[in-house]
């Protein structure tokens, strides 16, 4: 009988070491989550199943747990939550050494705002701690036809003010997810209108048309719709504006890259 005990407690021991090798430790963007009203959470205590708790957090910021009654977890990380019911199970003599784990299911209280050029801005609920910013911009419906490639996160990290610009289509070209962050409360997503370039004279569409990456002059003719029956590229110019305003006119090359408001014009032929 002795024997059988001492076995199981090597057991558990054992058990006890392994088990965060093949679980993980949570990541820092879910214990550092402050939790708040309308969170839904799972409460977890390792060798005591029957206290697995899925509860919700009250206005009040309080939940109801086994054995301990009102726990009050709101404004706290998740990590300080685990540690305080830990605490109130090891002190009320309930569980000896407890092991506890929160496991975000629902995230309500914390809301990120998408702004500007997308399909459906306005607040949006982060439904998990690891929310990056991509899916953020997809629950937003998307980047408007004339919405910028380049998108603005605003925020707050360890107390400071947080501004980064990210190029989303580069983000997924290379395949480096390191740039597709992860979502606070309080977050400020903002995403501008796509730069632009202008044609007018003898082609079939004049008018504003979105720059697309690296694109070159012949392309810029190509999205106006080419050349009318009466236009020519010969004597072709771009009015451009430099960092001070002033307007120069060049005669481009057809394979030289356009730039952010230069304005192509296309003459009438002579012949």
């Amino acid at each position: 009988m002795q024997s059988s005990s001492a076995s199981r407690s090597w057991l558990i021991l054992i058990v006890s070491i392994l088990l965060p090798l093949f679980v993980g430790p949570a990541s820092a963007a879910d214990t550092d989550y402050v939790l708040g009203a309308g969170d839904v959470i799972r409460i977890s205590v390792f060798q005591n199943p029957d206290l697995t708790t899925e509860a919700r957090v009250a206005e009040s910021g309080s939940i109801s747990f086994p054995l301990i009654g009102t726990v009050a977890v709101g404004g706290s990380t998740i990590q300080q939550a685990e540690q305080l019911i830990a605490r109130l199970l090891r002190k009320g003599g309930f569980v000896i050494r407890p092991q506890v784990n929160i496991l975000p299911l629902a995230l309500k209280s914390a809301q990120v705002a998408v702004l500007g050029r997308v399909n459906r801005a306005g607040r949006f609920p982060l439904e998990t701690a690891n929310a990056r910013l991509s899916e953020m911009v997809a629950a937003a419906g998307g980047i408007a036809e004339d919405g910028s490639d380049v998108v603005v996160l605003l925020g707050s990290r360890n107390g400071q003010p947080f501004r980064r610009e990210i190029n989303l289509p580069e983000l997924f070209r290379h395949g480096d997810l390191a740039d597709d962050l992860v979502l606070q409360g309080g977050d400020v997503i903002f995403v501008g209108r796509a730069e632009t370039f202008y044609i007018y004279g003898e082609v079939q569409r004049p008018g504003a048309f979105r720059l697309g990456r690296d694109m070159t002059v012949m392309q810029g003719l190509a999205t106006g719709g080419g050349t009318t029956a009466r236009g020519t590229i010969k004597g072709l110019q771009i009015h451009r504006r430099d960092e001070i305003g002033r307007i120069s006119v060049i005669e481009p090359r057809l394979s030289d890259h356009l730039q952010p408001n230069d304005v192509i014009y296309v003459r009438e032929s002579l012949f």
